[in-house]
């Protein structure tokens, strides 16, 4: 009976992994995708989606939990790592890239009905950025020209918006969205190519 209940559940969380994978592949296509695209998507029926997420806001919160649990786990590492600001930024993009592309839905979802949510939910990320920008700033290495906290979203929305852009334009790469992200930090280009090379 032990093993029946754990097979069931074992199924139950495959069921809902796959549901929210296809859920970022569709949202990413159109993020005014309904349930049901959803849901045939992923070969289940629209019952199978509601079981696990009973509105489309709870689907939406819990891609946005799991997009701001893998980047603060990134940003957590890189930023322990004590090395230079720039050095850690550039760190940080990379380590970023393929989740930007996974999760460059929230860039539209931010700015629609759930906005407030989203951004509420992304504040550890944009606390740590805050952090790292404004040990930058300190040293000399990032500009003065925004507060700390605006100029990490900045750079940080920018790798986002080049990954969603570079869907269609292939030179807009990790290596375009890091220097774009440090000319924005305000380093200057020469330095930008330099770390990224």
């Amino acid at each position: 009976m032990v093993q029946i209940e754990s097979a069931r559940a074992r199924s139950m969380n495959d069921t809902r992994s796959l549901i929210l994978d296809v859920a970022l592949e569709v949202l990413g296509r159109n993020p005014d995708a309904g349930m049901g695209d959803i849901a045939s998507a992923a070969g289940v029926v629209r019952r199978t989606v509601y079981g696990h997420f009973p509105t489309r806001a709870d689907l939406v919160r819990t891609l946005a939990r799991r997009a701001v649990d893998e980047i603060v786990a990134v940003l957590t590492e890189i930023n322990a790592s004590n090395g230079e600001v720039e050095a850690v930024w550039v760190d940080f993009v990379a380590h970023l890239w393929p989740l930007a592309h996974r999760y460059r839905v929230l860039l539209a979802l931010r700015r629609g009905e759930h906005g407030a949510e989203i951004h509420a939910l992304l504040r550890p990320v944009d606390e740590i950025l805050a952090d790292l920008v404004r040990r930058g700033q300190d040293i000399g290495a990032f500009g003065r020209h925004l507060p700390a906290g605006l100029l990490g979203q900045m750079a940080y929305a920018a790798v986002f918006a080049i990954a969603d852009e570079g869907r269609s334009d292939q030179t807009l790469d990790a290596r375009a969205a890091t220097i774009t992200s440090l000319l924005l930090l305000g380093v200057p280009e020469p330095r930008a190519r330099a770390l990224v090379d």
